[in-house]
Parts: C-alpha cells; structure tokens; sequence
C-alpha cells in the first residue's frame, strides 16, 4: 500500500509543479490553489509512504515520478522541446527507478 501512496505521491508532485507554471503564467486564485494543494498532498503521502519505504528509495522515485512527469506535461501541453535525447533521458530516468524498486 505504501507504494501506491508513493506513486500518487509523486503524482501529485507534478500537479503541483503544474500549479507553478499556471501560477508564472497568470496569478489568480484557481492556479495558486493547483500548486499549494498539489504539493500539500504530495508531501502527506510521500511522508505515510516514508514508514515502510526507505528514505533514500522513496525520495529518488518521488523525485524520479516528479521529474518525468513534469518532462512530459511539458513536451504535451506546454510546447517544450521533444527531442530525441530528451525522450533517451526521461527513459533513463524511468529504467533508474524501476531498478530502485526492484532492488528494494
């Protein structure tokens, strides 16, 4: 269970990482909320995960989840580059942290 609430987790993280680009684009209410719950709920669950996951696996696939997912959001809804060695790296981000769980 603790893996799913690290998934959602890292999930969340890129909903709030999209509430910082809406909140750059235009400062109102709706994104400001986007960005502080996204985070809020990320960290609850990342921290409920953090009782049987350990620290160092937990927070590389958070970050990992995060870090990809921001990647994507971004070559899909916000224009940004989908070079072929961008897609290379996001895999090799994905490779790196199923080997995390695997190992575990």
């Amino acid at each position: 269970m603790d893996w799913l609430f690290l998934i959602l987790a890292g999930l969340l993280e890129v909903i709030g990482v999209i509430g910082i680009k809406k909140t750059a684009e235009k400062n109102n209410l709706i994104n400001n909320v986007i960005l502080i719950a996204g985070f809020v709920l990320s960290f609850q669950l990342l921290v409920r995960a953090m009782e049987t996951i350990p620290l160092s696996t937990a927070y590389a696939v958070w970050t990992g989840i995060g870090t990809v997912g921001a990647a994507i959001v971004g070559m899909v809804f916000f224009k940004e580059s989908k070079s072929w060695i961008r897609i290379v790296c996001i895999l090799g981000v994905i490779f790196s942290i199923v080997g995390l769980k695997v190992v575990n």
